[in-house]
């Protein structure tokens, strides 16, 4: 019996039995057949065709049957934690937000390349709209009422959305003697050229609602220390599974597999998402400081961010366990990026200003570390790079 509510995605047929007092009915208890058994991409890159038989049923259009043809399954394959292979076990915190506290109640910014926001046409719309009306002269509206907005007017309002969004008390109520520390911070962004204007826009644009709470994530992320002490930001875990393991991966998959080492991941396969994610596995497996590495799928590992106004999560590629000649081995979060748009820049920022640090600082989660990389055919060298890099102070102090 369908009812209101049901919802199920194996649908093969459905019988009418009963009367129909309307066509709007029949409308509805047909959409019950509309879930798709399958979301798997064929070779062209789109959904196969699926049917449901449907009986009984009166519809006022003439359509004549079609017969789908059986088609046989796609291949899957079973992708999971290896039993014997329990030493090589990747635990890791899952991670709900962050808790900032300021040690000195002083704000000061480090700006990087990922702390640059850029305004194109594309992302604050049309700059220039032409308004025909049925009968007079046409009118074009454009955006040079923008030009009269002094830059100290939109540093002040930045500055302003930054104290009551990010540095408030638990009550709620802003942090007013932070505001002249926050408004040289955010002069200092405008002016340092990290608010480019490309495409006739103007810097009034970042006002926009959704412009400026991701324009003011960017400078609280640069906010924060690069080497923050144990009392300045710590991650808040989920309070009923607060952490995670690769023990927990099962699961049927027909995408293309890199079968791992058996001595270097707990894991039978890693799903290969793109050429570049394979290559990664390879070089993983390849260098002789790695202990252990899992792809980050069927994990649940998940960080949370903020872009915009929008609290959203994204799932990292890998976890490397790496020997870098200290007692305890460090965790090394990567990331495997090709195009890096904005939100690739609020990842990036958040693992190294919040993530890392608020872990780190929580103890009893070991040691970690975030690397991205961006050029698959440098991957290797930059990775060992990397290694080296991570390795060279434990060596010296040793």
């Amino acid at each position: 019996m369908l009812t209101e509510g049901w919802d199920t995605n194996n649908v093969t047929h459905i019988l009418g039995v009963r009367a129909f007092g309307t066509q709007l009915l029949c409308e509805q208890v047909v959409g019950r057949g509309l879930r798709r058994q399958s979301y798997a991409l064929n070779a062209a890159g789109l959904f196969d065709v699926e049917y449901a038989d449907i009986m009984g049923i009166p519809f006022d259009f003439a359509a004549q049957p079609v017969v789908a043809k059986p088609k046989p399954p796609p291949i899957t394959t079973r992708v999971e934690a290896i039993k014997v292979r329990a030493a090589l076990e990747i635990t890791f915190p899952r991670v709900e937000g962050y808790r900032v506290a300021l040690a000195d109640e002083h704000v000061d910014a480090a700006f990087t390349a990922d702390s640059r926001l850029v305004l194109t046409p594309e992302l604050v719309g049309p700059c220039r709209v032409r308004m025909e009306g049925i009968v007079g002269e046409g009118v074009t509206l454009n955006v040079d009422v923008l030009e009269a907005t002094r830059l100290s007017t939109v540093g002040y309002e930045l500055a302003k959305h930054l104290l009551y969004g990010r540095y408030a008390d638990p009550d709620g109520a802003p942090k007013m003697h932070l505001f002249g520390d926050l408004k040289r911070v955010v002069n200092r962004w405008i002016a340092e050229g990290y608010l480019q204007c490309l495409g006739n826009t103007q810097p009034a644009m970042v006002l926009y609602p959704d412009l400026k709470d991701r324009a003011c994530e960017l400078i609280f992320l640069a906010c924060q220390p690069l080497d923050p002490g144990p009392s300045e930001v710590r991650a808040v875990l989920d309070p009923y599974t607060p952490s995670g393991s690769s023990r927990f991966v099962g699961f049927a998959t027909s995408k293309p597999l890199f079968t791992t080492r058996a001595d270097r991941c707990h894991v039978n396969h890693v799903v290969l998402d793109s050429d570049w994610e394979a290559e990664f596995a390879q070089v993983a497996e390849e260098h002789p400081r790695v202990l252990a590495y899992v792809k980050n799928q069927g994990m649940q590992f998940e960080v949370p961010y903020r872009d915009g106004s929008d609290n959203r999560r994204y799932w990292p590629d890998y976890i490397v366990r790496i020997d870098d000649g200290r007692p305890d081995p460090l965790n090394l979060v990567v990331e495997i990026k090709g195009f890096r748009g904005n939100d690739a820049q609020l990842k990036a920022e958040t693992m190294r200003k919040l993530w890392v640090p608020g872990v780190n600082n929580l103890g009893g989660y070991g040691r970690w570390a975030f690397a991205e990389f961006t050029d698959v055919y440098a991957i290797e060298a930059a990775f060992a790079d990397l290694i080296a890099t991570l390795a060279a102070p434990a060596a010296v102090a040793a």
